[in-house]
């Protein structure tokens, strides 16, 4: 049962973060629009944690290794993890300047990046600065596309 909640609450968090982040910075460079950012979060949060939630459960099946209720068990924890963890940046947006919020919501999220890649090092003994570095890296690569894809897609639509 602890893996199952523990799979739930790891990929929900890193799902949460990284896909919300992107849609945010892709669409705040794309329309410099708060509703349309607050309307991808929304989105976010309600149709990808089905989504993941999902994919989590179809995932942990096809490896016949697992109980109905471990099964059932890492995917609401997933749903629910990206969900509300999803939401979370819908609060910078509401009380800041779209752009500051921005920062404040990649401030988030590469923290808790860091505390989850830190945890997982340390737990599987290996070296935190490492692991950490590369789920950044990661990161940092899906913010930059998404920036430079909102960038493009705002330049051929006008």
């Amino acid at each position: 049962m602890k893996k199952s909640l523990q799979t739930g609450i790891f990929f929900g968090l890193t799902s949460g973060t990284i896909t919300t982040l992107g849609l945010m910075v892709g669409l705040h460079s794309g329309t410099h629009s708060k509703m349309v950012v607050l309307g991808g979060i929304l989105t976010i949060a309600i149709a990808d944690s089905f989504s993941d939630a999902l994919g989590i459960h179809i995932s942990e099946e096809s490896e016949n290794e697992h109980t109905t209720l471990q099964i059932w068990v890492a995917t609401f924890t997933t749903f629910f993890t990206k969900m509300l963890f999803a939401l979370t940046f819908i609060l910078p947006v509401l009380l800041f300047d779209l752009s500051i919020a921005i920062v404040i919501s990649l401030g988030w999220g590469f923290m808790t990046v860091t505390l989850l890649s830190y945890i997982i090092a340390k737990s599987q003994n290996n070296n935190p600065l490492k692991v950490i570095f590369e789920h950044l890296l990661i990161v940092a690569v899906v913010v930059s596309l998404t920036h430079y894809a909102g960038d493009l897609i705002s330049r051929w639509i006008k």
